[in-house]
């Protein structure tokens, strides 16, 4: 029997999987793709290392923070800030600097200033996003920004940072505190895209004696007395004394039945996913090496070359992620959002399609199992306890207060090995 089981192998999993294991349960990772890191796994071809999409490591996040405190190496680097801005169907430079910001011809000098001033408050310890936990963003920016433009640019700005289009649901204290981040830290591009950190992970956790398993779908988990049956997809039987479902919330309320925890059901039914249309293009070189970034403002649309600031293609080669952020609820996927995207690739580098050495077009990435909203009277993100079920714990994109992203995913991942910890022995929840 394994002290802990952990269903899922992406982020959150390899986490908690770490610290389990690195506190001395015997614990066992199960993923069912063939492959471990889920969203977070790096697909190579020819040399060029692809992501599933754009991703990107916040230097002033949780998980930065986490992956540091394990050991987990970092290497990339920061991609420059400058850029340029699509707006009415026109490239204008895109204002990430005080002298940008003053010669950008995509604001008025009334937009400039309340740009300046948007920048000056989010990025003060005084400022408080907390406070505006359950306003959606887009009532505060009804309330603080006026500018037409000023409103695009800021927008713009909190979809990059929290990869979200959806400003009348998600909540502005959460989108604030992660453009803080973003502005304070920066982010990193990871050398060999994310399959770096996921085998960093694995390696810390095998090392600490976790089983990883790929291939082990799992089908249910029955809780029997204070243990459980985890039953595979296979027809294969372990047992365990507890249990983290590092997944959605639909597997994790499905796996242990219906009605058996209503709050897990209710996450599963009120989830509302965060989705992208991701086209990521290899090039054997770029038609236009200074144009590093765009960002849309009247469109949700990004552009980034990750090659330059990542070891992530043959010498000469690029990797370029462009992305399209959908509204959230998910409405139906237009036909034409590959070509949408293929068009702004064009507009930043006009002949890429004679240099095209890998292209994959994403339809419908999810990115986020569900997004930070403002819902007043809404349910409260879960917790990793949040199931009432003993020895039952989720992790995942969707659990803990605010955080976006692999932040969640990660922090997740730590705060239930530490329940599961304190379940089976309160002595052993300080070593995580």
């Amino acid at each position: 029997m394994d002290d802990v089981i952990v269903i899922g192998g992406g982020l959150a999993g390899l986490t908690a999987g770490a610290y389990l294991a690195g506190a001395g349960l015997a614990t066992r990772v199960l993923e069912r793709a063939g492959s471990l890191g889920g969203r977070a796994d790096t697909h190579v071809r020819d040399g060029f290392h692809f992501n599933l999409g754009p991703h990107a490591l916040y230097r002033a996040g949780a998980a930065h923070a986490i992956l540091t405190e394990l050991g987990v190496p970092l290497s990339g680097a920061s991609p420059a800030t400058e850029g340029l801005a699509l707006l009415g169907g026109e490239l204008h430079a895109l204002p990430t600097s005080p002298r940008g910001l003053l010669g950008t011809s995509a604001l008025g000098a009334r937009g400039k200033l309340e740009v300046a001033r948007f920048v000056a408050v989010v990025g003060s310890r005084a400022a408080g996003p907390e406070r505006w936990a359950r306003a959606s963003v887009a009532a505060w920016l009804d309330e603080h920004v006026h500018d037409p433009r000023a409103r695009l640019f800021v927008e713009a700005l909190i979809r990059l940072s929290t990869y979200t289009n959806a400003p009348e649901l998600v909540s502005a204290g959460a989108a604030l505190a992660q453009v803080r981040r973003a502005l304070r830290g920066g982010v990193i591009y990871l050398d060999g895209g994310w399959r770096g950190l996921v085998e960093g992970l694995a390696d810390l956790a095998g090392r600490a004696g976790a089983v990883l398993e790929t291939q082990a779908a799992v089908r249910a988990v029955e809780v029997r007395g204070a243990e459980f049956r985890i039953t595979l997809d296979s027809g294969r039987e372990l047992d365990a004394r507890a249990v983290v479902v590092a997944g959605s919330p639909e597997l994790a309320a499905r796996l242990l039945g219906a009605g058996r925890s209503p709050a897990l059901d209710a996450a599963a039914a009120n989830a509302v996913p965060v989705l992208a249309a991701c086209l990521d293009v290899a090039l054997t070189s770029l038609p236009c090496p200074e144009r590093g970034f765009a960002l849309g403002l009247d469109q949700p649309l990004y552009y980034s070359v990750h090659s330059k600031s990542a070891a992530l293609a043959p010498h000469g080669g690029a990797i370029i992620h462009v992305a399209k952020y959908l509204a959230s609820p998910a409405t139906a996927a237009a036909a034409d959002e590959a070509r949408e995207l293929e068009a702004f690739l064009d507009l930043l580098q006009p002949g890429w399609r004679e240099h095209l050495a890998q292209r994959r077009f994403l339809r419908r990435m999810v990115v986020q199992h569900d997004l930070v909203r403002a819902d007043r009277d809404g349910p409260p993100r879960p917790t990793a306890t949040a199931a009432g079920v003993p020895g039952y714990f989720v992790a995942g994109d969707w659990v803990g207060p605010g955080a976006f992203l692999a932040d969640a995913a990660v922090a997740s991942g730590r705060a239930a090995a530490r329940a599961a910890l304190a379940h089976l022995d309160p002595r052993l929840a300080s070593a995580a």
